[in-house]
This record gives C-alpha cells, structure tokens and sequence, in this order.
C-alpha cells in the first residue's frame, strides 16, 4: 500500500515515540486495522490506479467518492505509521483525483449546465494535492501534462497548483519530505552557518602555499613545462603588476597546442575566471565552493584580493581531520 502526503503541520521539534506504545507493537495493530479496512473498502488494495481512472472517467458517485478519499487517508496513515514507506506521489494524485472527481459531481448536481467534465475537476485536483504535499508547483504542472496531454485545462490547473502551495505555505513550514527528514533529527530550514564562530577552521588553516604563477604574456609552450610539473594541473595567472587575473589549466593548454599552431600564443587568451575562496571562510562552506568548481584546486584571496593560497580537496580533508 503506497502511502501518501501525511500530515506536515505542527512544530519544527523532532518527533519521538514517546506515548506511542512499544514499537515491536505497531506494526501488528497498524496491519491489522490496515487489513479490516481492505475487506471494508477492497478499493485500497494496490496502488490504486483502475479506481483513480474510473474516478476520473465519471464512474462515481459523490458519497462513494467521498468515501474512497477518506479511506486512502486513513489507509496511508496507517502504513506510514507502521514503518511502511512507498512514496507520496501515487496516493496524492489518488487523493487529489476523489477530491476533485467529488466537486465535479456536485458542482454538475448543483449547476448542471455551468459545470464541467468531471475528469477536468479530477485532473485540476490532482495537481492541487500534488503540490501541496510536496510544494513543487512546477513540477506538478509537468508531470500532469506528461501523464494526461491535456493542454485545455492549463490555466484552471496552474491556478489550483498556486493556490495549493500557497496553502501549504502558510499551514506548515515543512513539506511531507522535510517533515520526514526533521523527525530524523535533519533540519534543512536551519541557516547553515556562513562565518565561523569560536575557533571554528577556516581557510587559512588548510591552505597550501600558492604554486609560482605564469604571467599573462607567457607563451604557452613555456608554461606547458610549468603545467606538467604541477600535481593539480592548474596555475594562478598574473599581470604585469602582479595582480590576479585568473588560472589556467593543463587541460586548456593542452587542447591549444594540439594543432601545432599557438605554441607561442599569450597565456592571457586562455585565463580562466575560476570560483575563489577568501582566508576567512569556514572550511564547510570552502568545500561547497570547491566541489561546484570544475579543477582541482582553487585559489584564495585576501581581503585585497590577492591571491595568497592554494586550496585542494587534500588539504581541505588534511584540515577537517586534524580538528576533528
């Protein structure tokens, strides 16, 4: 049984089993309920995707669609709260889809000729379930219109989907995935922290001394030999005043020399801008800069923008260990 959005309101402190009776319990009652509901409402049995396309074509009544919604709440609470897991998508759009399926009918029984096709209140109200429970309004948008091609209800559509998050927004701070992750003790709202505070390790604790940099006007024949001697493949380059431009990297030079004709062209054509770090930094957020960036090592500056070290995931693992 594939559970669906659980509830994501309440506060931001991590859940415990206190209260709950012992654990090795729950999921003996838990499938016991789960399996009385079943003989109830056999409808819940599987993922349920024939009674979601029934529902969709028309083949419902209201009072039995209502009941569906119900018992696939309760059928997925259950499973979730006897460990069972498997995933939110599948039940939201079930959810979603009794939900619309149910104002479709009775906006038909109540305005017959104001009223649409009830799989277009369907459709509309899996996409507003969707999104709500996992607060992705554009990836329900897409995924709706991959599963169903139906491009007629798209303003309808994207207009419940907003409204949807919106909703979600200001009932809870978390989405059904967040809540799953605050409970393990995982709080993806929490600002990391950007300075380091009381001793924490900074930059200037794991950098490396800068490796001699090339002028801009070198030939790149001369700095290849340069190049080939570097462990990281990759040199700071500098102006004439000892300012710094950027790196370049062996890969680059390798690729402009291939064809035999810039041997002797200016390093300056080949500089890159590359991501830097400043001495100041935490080690946590250098790491984070240092894996977006696409070399081995990436230079670090002063508060004058001067390139004074090197930093390599090396001496960055060297500088987590040695505090640790």
């Amino acid at each position: 049984m594939s559970p669906s959005a659980a509830s994501c309101t309440g506060s931001r402190t991590p859940a415990t089993s206190s209260g709950r009776g012992p654990e090795w319990l729950r999921p003996a009652v838990g499938g016991i309920l789960l399996g009385l509901l079943l003989l109830v409402v056999p409808q819940m049995y599987g993922v349920g995707y024939p009674v979601l396309e029934n529902a969709v074509n028309g083949h419902y009544l209201v009072g039995f669609l209502v009941v569906l919604l119900l018992a696939k709440m309760l059928a997925t609470s259950l499973t979730i709260g006897i460990g069972g897991s498997g995933g939110v998508f599948a039940p939201s759009l079930f959810v979603g889809a009794m939900l619309g399926a149910a104002f479709g009918e009775a906006v038909s029984a109540v305005a017959p000729g104001s009223a649409g096709p009830v799989g277009a209140y369907a459709l509309i109200g899996m996409g507003a379930v969707f999104a709500g429970a996992a607060r992705a309004p554009i990836t329900a948008v897409v995924i709706l219109f991959e599963l169903t091609g139906e491009y007629s209800i798209i303003l309808p559509l994207m207009t419940a989907i907003v409204l949807a998050t919106g909703l979600s927004h200001a009932i809870s701070a978390d989405t059904v995935y967040t809540r799953k992750l605050l409970r393990r003790g995982v709080d993806l709202g929490r600002r990391p922290e950007v300075v380091a505070q009381g001793g924490s390790p900074q930059v200037r604790d794991a950098m490396q001394p800068l490796p001699s940099p090339v002028l801009d006007t070198a030939a790149l024949v001369e700095v290849a030999r340069a190049l080939a001697a570097e462990p990281h493949g990759i040199l700071p380059v500098v102006g004439q005043d000892g300012g710094f431009l950027g790196v370049i990297t062996a890969g680059g030079v390798f690729e402009a020399l291939a064809d035999g004709r810039h041997d002797h062209e200016a390093v300056g054509l080949l500089t890159q801008i590359p991501t830097t770090v400043r001495v100041d930094d935490p080690l946590g957020f250098a790491g984070e800069q240092l894996a977006r960036a696409s070399v081995a090592a990436v230079p670090v500056l002063d508060s004058q923008d001067q390139v004074v070290g090197w930093l390599d995931e090396r001496s960055l693992l060297l500088a987590r260990t040695a505090n640790a």
